[in-house]
């Protein structure tokens, strides 16, 4: 039996060694070297260099004054990465319709002198509830708004959105966005510098 033993334990041992200290330790060093930012959770920073969030969860906006991000169906609160989710809700269930005629009517209330046809990922959450941007047309949509409620020319807003703009990633895949925290923080620079 202690001849069994002896190999499996210096087995166990090495293989910890290698896969539990020295492999995360390489990837720690690789990703700190190569990949900074990303490594440390691609952290966005306001004006005095505090984090404040990252460029891959969303955040809650529901002042006139910001754009809003698409819909968080996570629970207990809007944008819970622990509890990661969509509503599973399906294109014919009638919660998912009621919903969305809910959110167009509070964009529309919100903006009433707006006219134009509501994005559709302003009134549907994506899959996994924690998406951080917006279709360029949904960001152009609150651009009226966003401008009236900050006292800027829409001119400025709309250049911070073009700014703000990302295309598709390599090229190819998804469509071109704009984080929508970046944006915020950008309105929040551009509203400071504007007044007297």
């Amino acid at each position: 039996m202690i001849s069994y033993f002896r190999p499996a334990a210096t087995l166990l041992l090495l293989l910890t060694i290698l896969t539990g200290v020295i492999y995360p330790a390489l990837i720690t060093l690789l990703a700190q070297s190569v990949y900074p930012t990303q490594a440390n959770g691609s952290l966005i920073q306001d004006a005095q260099g505090q984090a404040v969030g990252s460029t891959l969860i969303g955040q809650s906006f529901s002042q006139a004054r910001y754009f809003w991000g698409r819909p968080s169906a996570t629970a207990p609160y809007p944008y819970n990465a622990a509890a990661s989710g969509g509503s599973n809700l399906g294109p014919t269930n009638p919660a998912l319709s009621d919903a969305v005629k809910l959110r167009i009517q509070a964009l529309q209330q919100l903006d009433p002198d707006n006219s134009a046809l509501v994005p559709v990922d302003l009134v549907t959450a994506s899959a996994s509830g924690l998406d951080p941007h917006i279709s360029i047309a949904a960001a152009h949509y609150q651009i009226k708004r966003v401008a009236k409620a900050r006292k800027l020319p829409e001119s400025v807003v709309r250049d911070l959105v073009e700014s703000h703009s990302e295309p598709r990633q390599w090229r190819v895949f998804g469509e071109p966005r704009v984080n929508v925290l970046g944006l915020n923080l950008a309105l929040d620079v551009a509203a400071q510098t504007a007044q007297p």
